[in-house]
């Protein structure tokens, strides 16, 4: 008897039938291949080339993105924090980044070439002292303007729709009424008049300071309906050209501006000239109701002469700002928050990779953008030449001297650049071929005898941290 059995098979592949058929050796070849590549790990990374001599020691304070430090390539640069646990102060520091750490010139190492801030402002930073010992002082603008932008748009809601009174009074009833959420609707539908706000549309929005941010903001609320004027006497080309002019109104004045406004949103920086830009005088003359959005620094309105004009029933407009306030703090008209106009993920990393970009362009090349005390400096690079930047006093005949030394010294210039601002100088030499350290000392400290010299440092061919002297 026959018996009969079928049985479930999955097709053959064209490689299991040509090794059915092949010789033994393949069949253990192909064993061999296939065993091979299960064991192989995924390719790795090509590894960054091993760094020439020393690396550039970054030195940063508070915590600053990840993200942004990995811009430093790990071959040339050492991540050193300069507090907590984990600090070295051993080592030299070549640049320090920051953020809100309120920097004296102590904490300063005498090492350093360049300070970067992770932001826009400045003001906690010694920068006077940084210009008199010649080390620029780079910001990064723009990097968080889109955070800050969205916060003002949200002060803008705040004081327009009793928002955060209604969401605390809602809280209130919730805990009076003992969580009876019958009694808890009731109430809340019948106290919802007590919030009534009006809307943004067609109301006149005031924007002091048109950079970055300023301009970001006033687009924005054209979008919204508002109708928009701005205010900006030292106004940039290129932030010009950010704004529709064809649509945003320009004030002539302060006071104009806060006249007219039904809102006004600050975006300045905080300096000497503009604590209290908003004054007792401008706010007397503003729009009882006109709301006031501040997301820059707290010291530009004077909040003593705004707290008297609420307590004397002359201002009924919402105050909303990011800063601790002692006058403002318990007044119901005022929304306080903590300052997180820049505080996202995205702001910080932005802003910690551009000041790091600043850095590296700054160390390795000499090149100085977004600097709040150097002037503007960019020359393109020469193969086969060594650099020198020198920083000195903005005096007549420096540039001679300095030149008219190096040429004493047997070297070929093969280019330079001098530029100036706020009484510094800042010079940068190309020399020919690759100048020995030791010589390079050597003319840097004859360079330094010159009076009114400040610093300069070396930029070698292999990109070594080279030699940097200060007279200061």
């Amino acid at each position: 008897m026959m018996l009969s059995m079928k049985t479930s098979r999955a097709p053959l592949s064209r490689v299991a039938i040509r090794c059915m058929s092949g010789s033994a050796e393949e069949i253990a070849m192909l064993e061999k291949l296939l065993k091979e590549a299960k064991g192989r790990k995924e390719p790795r990374a090509a590894a960054e080339p091993a760094a020439l001599g020393p690396k550039f020691n970054i030195g940063t304070y508070n915590a600053i993105s990840g993200e942004g430090l990995k811009k430093f390539p790990s071959n040339k640069y050492n991540i050193v924090p300069m507090q907590g646990p984990d600090r070295d102060l051993k080592e030299d520091i070549h640049a320090v980044l920051l953020r809100s750490f309120k920097m004296g010139s102590d904490d300063v190492p005498e090492t350093v070439r360049a300070v970067a801030r992770c932001g826009s402002g400045t003001n906690n930073i010694d920068v006077a002292a940084m210009s008199e010992r010649g080390i620029p002082v780079f910001n990064t603008p723009g990097a968080n303007a889109n955070a800050v932008k969205e916060l003002a748009v949200c002060g803008l809601l705040l004081a327009s729709r009793g928002i955060v009174p209604g969401i605390q009074h809602v809280h209130t009833i919730v805990k009076e009424e003992n969580k009876d959420w019958a009694k808890i609707k009731k109430r809340v539908e019948s106290d919802k008049k007590k919030f009534v706000g009006n809307e943004l549309a067609g109301k006149k929005l005031g924007v002091i300071g048109l950079g970055h941010i300023g301009a970001s903001v006033a687009q924005t609320a054209i979008a919204l309906g508002m109708e928009v004027s701005g205010y900006d006497p030292a106004i940039s080309l290129e932030a010009a050209w950010r704004l529709p002019g064809d649509i945003l109104s320009r004030a002539e004045s302060l006071q104009q501006i806060c006249e007219e406004s039904d809102y006004l949103t600050l975006h300045v920086p905080y300096m000497k000239q503009t604590h209290h830009i908003i004054d007792a005088g401008l706010l007397k003359s503003m729009k009882p109701n006109c709301n006031i959005i501040n997301f820059a620094r707290g010291e530009l309105v004077d909040s003593s002469a705004m707290r008297a004009l609420y307590d004397a029933g002359s201002r009924t407009g919402t105050y909303v700002a990011d800063f601790a306030d002692e006058f403002l703090h318990d007044h119901p008209r005022v929304i306080l928050m903590p300052h997180l106009g820049a505080s996202t993920a995205e702001a910080e990393e932005n802003a910690a990779s551009m000041a790091a970009m600043e850095i590296i362009d700054f160390i390795q090349t000499g090149t100085i953008q977004n600097s709040v005390n150097f002037p503007t400096t960019k020359l393109d690079h020469i193969r086969d030449s060594t650099r020198i930047c020198i920083v000195n006093k903005n005096v007549p005949g420096m540039l001679g001297m300095i030149t008219s030394d190096l040429g004493k010294s047997g070297l070929n210039i093969l280019q330079q650049i001098n530029t100036s601002r706020d009484g510094i100088a800042y010079n940068v030499v190309d020399i020919a071929g690759d100048v020995e350290d030791s010589k390079l000392v050597e003319i840097q400290q004859r360079i330094a005898d010159i009076e009114g010299v400040i610093s300069s440092r070396a930029i070698s061919l292999h990109g070594r941290p080279g030699n940097f002297i200060t007279t200061k």
